[in-house]
């Protein structure tokens, strides 16, 4: 009983450690500027515009993300051929690479001297320092989180469900969005919740392939780092309002993913009951 008890006091003492660690940081952040200034640092013209921007940008990139990751997952949930893993590690690369590698890959394949650069530029188009580039660093990093979801979501549905959608004679597209589509919902829903998250955070790659121009490719996370030195308390306004859109993410993240556990531990509505089998 005696070890048992230290053992004990031992784990409270490494939780309690941990806990303060992490809780610490986040009640210091509310605590340095009254709760009641916020609205108004959030009103300062410079937020206006990072809020404008990281709106704008996340949103094509989320549309890029759910409107190519969802049939990317799909093929790579459901079919089996050689290269297949490479392909899946390729997809999670992005989750394990440094920021600001992400940013300077970016800038070696669509800069002025970079692999597709050139051709870009002699079409008239040119990415790097532009709200095309703040797309496209943010689906680069956010992507993979959805990515990874999508095909756990997708490997999950029973596949005689598929199977037998198309002996009745659906096609792969009718099969793809009448059964698997909706079975996956829960799964794709808490990726996008991810990616969606990560997206609004992305800092490093931004800042080295997109830069950091108010009003043009400057998002929230970018403006906080602007305005350390230029206005501490905006900044702090701007980091509760990121903590607490965190927060929302996250327990949008749990809700969704404890909705598809029930639906997943839960009876299926053509399962025969006792009294219907009398």
């Amino acid at each position: 009983m005696i070890r048992r008890a230290g053992f004990d006091a031992l784990l409270a003492l490494c939780a309690g450690v941990a806990l303060a660690f992490f809780a610490l940081p986040i009640v210091a952040l509310f605590t340095q500027v009254p709760l009641s200034r916020v609205p108004d640092l959030l009103g300062d013209r410079a937020v206006r515009d990072a809020i404008v921007v990281t709106l704008r940008t996340n949103a094509i990139a989320n549309v890029l993300i759910l409107a190519l990751g969802t049939p990317t997952a799909y093929l790579l949930a459901t079919r089996r051929f050689r290269g297949r893993s490479v392909l899946i590690t390729l997809v999670e690369l992005p989750l394990v690479l440094p920021p600001a590698v992400a940013g300077i890959a970016l800038l070696a394949a669509f800069g002025r001297g970079g692999l597709f650069g050139g051709a870009l530029a002699s079409g008239g188009i040119v990415l790097p320092f532009t709200q095309w580039a703040v797309v496209l660093a943010v689906t680069f990093v956010a992507a993979p989180f959805y990515l990874r979801q999508a095909i756990a979501a997708f490997s999950a549905v029973d596949p005689l469900l598929p199977d037998a959608a198309r002996t009745l004679g659906a096609s792969p597209a009718r099969t793809f969005w009448r059964i698997s589509l909706p079975l996956a919902a829960g799964g794709l829903a808490a990726g996008w919740v991810l990616a969606f998250a990560r997206g609004v955070g992305e800092f490093g790659a931004t800042i080295v392939f997109a830069g950091s121009v108010r009003g043009q490719t400057q998002t929230l996370t970018l403006a906080i780092y602007d305005q350390l030195e230029a206005n501490f308390d905006v900044a702090i306004a701007l980091g509760i309002l990121l903590v607490l859109l965190s927060a929302t993410v996250l327990l949008c993240f749990k809700l969704l993913s404890t909705w598809r556990s029930s639906n997943s531990t839960s009876p299926s509505p053509f399962a025969r009951t006792p009294s219907a089998s009398a």
